[in-house]
């Protein structure tokens, strides 16, 4: 499986179409979040996924924290089928590419507390308490590369 790794600006209309699509699925309709979810960090972002027949089935954006020097957060995570292994090959790829782009020491993630042990098997440690996100219980998650 390709990943593909492009600029806003890279993108085609398809793809971003298709991106938008997905995460609506998995966020507005599969959990019921419901918030603008084009925040305008799009623009900055460094989008990865995997486009396979005319589908984005898995996705992620990396963008600079413009908090911390030398930290990219990853955020929007998503995959259309669980349990295959996607979801990690999906992490493991794209913070190759987001190391190689933006020359980051550091990857932080703010993780669905559900999600927090897939990011803990990646290596990621959780450095925060639990709060409220779009209604959404959170952790705060970082690696060190």
């Amino acid at each position: 499986m390709e990943l593909l790794v492009k600029t806003f600006d890279r993108l085609t209309t398809a793809e971003l179409y298709e991106i938008l699509k997905s995460r609506c699925e998995v966020f507005a309709v599969g959990q019921r979040i419901i918030c603008v979810d084009e925040d305008d960090v799009d623009y900055k972002s460094l989008h990865c996924f995997f486009y396979e027949n005319g589908r984005v089935t898995a996705y992620l954006r990396a963008y600079p924290d413009e908090s911390r020097d030398k930290t990219v957060k990853i955020g929007r995570v998503l995959v259309l089928e669980r349990g295959k292994g996607v979801g990690t090959e999906l992490m493991k790829k794209s913070m190759a590419a987001a190391k190689e782009f933006y020359g980051c020491e550091r990857i932080h993630v703010d993780a669905q507390k559900q999600a927090e042990g897939f990011y803990k098997k990646l290596g990621f440690a959780t450095v925060s308490g639990e709060y409220l996100e779009e209604g959404v219980v959170h952790v705060d998650m970082e690696l060190e590369l």
